[in-house]
């Protein structure tokens, strides 16, 4: 499956132009482990793992994009993006693909960088806030969205905002919409990296350390009803890093299970693996069907690490108040490029 390159810069829309030709190779169809086309370091196994939809990277990616936000708040990570060639031949963006220098920013409620640093959601002037019209009869709704680190929303289809900050500091954000029913939400989350294609982040002593996710949204309709994430919304994994040996993932049934695998004091720093899966086409639809999806498995605030954010805590009455939970995928460490969905009459 050719990989896309047209929404994070000028570099990479230069460079899909190469990439267009490019097939993905099943990953049972890997060479055998005595050819010269396999490098040393791929384990014997490895055209056993995941399937053959999965493609293995090992080491670092090469940075096409050196950083997408200047920001001089303290607490600012330099949040690249770059590409890395798996042993299929495929070639990969990593984090992922994003519509950050393009996309509508979302509405800050909580943004060190732009100095928004609202101590309640009674400050904001929700009025101020643009509503993207999706339908001009539909009712209008309001989305409150903490994401660690990077958020894109999409509903019914079309694109209603982006996060705008894509690492650190953490944010928070405001959206409003316009929109019909049956309404179909679809989120794309990363988890950023500071080490391009290896999944790590200096943190806790170590340069390569495995970051985590999290996602909380609390969307308001104008009734007083409202819809949160819970483990009712969907959610599937689309990028695994950093794993010490790819054959810890496993897929069982629609879970792409990496709970094997070793996410603390790694041994591998920038010799660790990564597996890739390709986007389907129109995952954002309201038509695709997510009924193989996984359901999405929600995590706690102290899991997620969020008592000590303002951006979270000085908006508790949108979350905890309306019981949002943290959703991610089944491994809120390693899985780092998720794709969330949940339809709602």
């Amino acid at each position: 499956m050719p990989l896309k390159l047209t929404t994070v810069g000028s570099v990479l829309t230069v460079f899909a132009t190469t990439l267009a030709c490019v097939q993905t190779v099943p990953f049972e169809s890997l060479p055998d482990t005595d050819s010269e086309a396999v490098p040393a370091d791929v384990p014997a196994s490895i055209s056993q793992v995941p399937s053959s939809l999965a493609s293995v990277t090992q080491g670092p990616a090469s940075a096409v994009t050196e950083n997408l936000l200047t920001c001089s708040t303290r607490g600012s990570r330099v949040s690249a993006v770059g590409t890395i060639t798996a042993t299929d031949g495929t070639d990969w963006i990593v984090p992922a693909d994003n519509n950050f220098e393009t996309g509508p920013k979302a509405f800050d409620l909580y943004n060190e960088c732009s100095q928004t640093t609202y101590d309640s959601l009674q400050e904001v002037d929700l009025d101020s806030v643009p509503v993207v019209e999706i339908d001009s009869d539909g009712e209008i709704i309001t989305g409150y969205i903490f994401a660690d680190n990077y958020f894109e929303l999409y509903v019914n289809g079309e694109l209603v905002a982006v996060d705008a900050v894509p690492f650190t500091p953490f944010n928070s954000s405001v959206v409003r919409f316009k929109v019909k029913r049956p309404i179909t939400y679809a989120v794309k989350l990363i988890d950023w990296e500071e080490n391009l294609g290896v999944g790590t982040e200096s943190n806790r002593g170590s340069a390569y350390h495995a970051g985590d996710g999290g996602f909380v949204a609390n969307f308001v309709d104008g009734a007083g009803g409202s819809t949160v994430t819970d483990a009712t919304w969907k959610a599937q994994t689309f990028y695994i890093a950093p794993l010490e040996n790819p054959e810890s993932v496993r897929e069982v049934g629609a879970v792409r299970d990496s709970s094997e695998a070793n996410a603390d004091n790694l041994s591998c720093d920038e010799s660790c693996y990564a597996v890739h899966y390709p986007i389907p086409e129109g995952w954002f639809s309201d038509s695709f069907d997510d009924g193989a999806w996984p359901e999405a498995v929600t995590y706690t605030n102290e899991t997620v690490g969020v008592n000590n954010k303002a951006s979270y805590t000085n908006f508790s009455d949108v979350f905890i108040g309306a019981d949002a939970q943290f959703i991610w995928s089944s491994n809120l460490v390693l899985d780092n490029l998720v794709l969330v969905r949940k339809t709602v009459e």
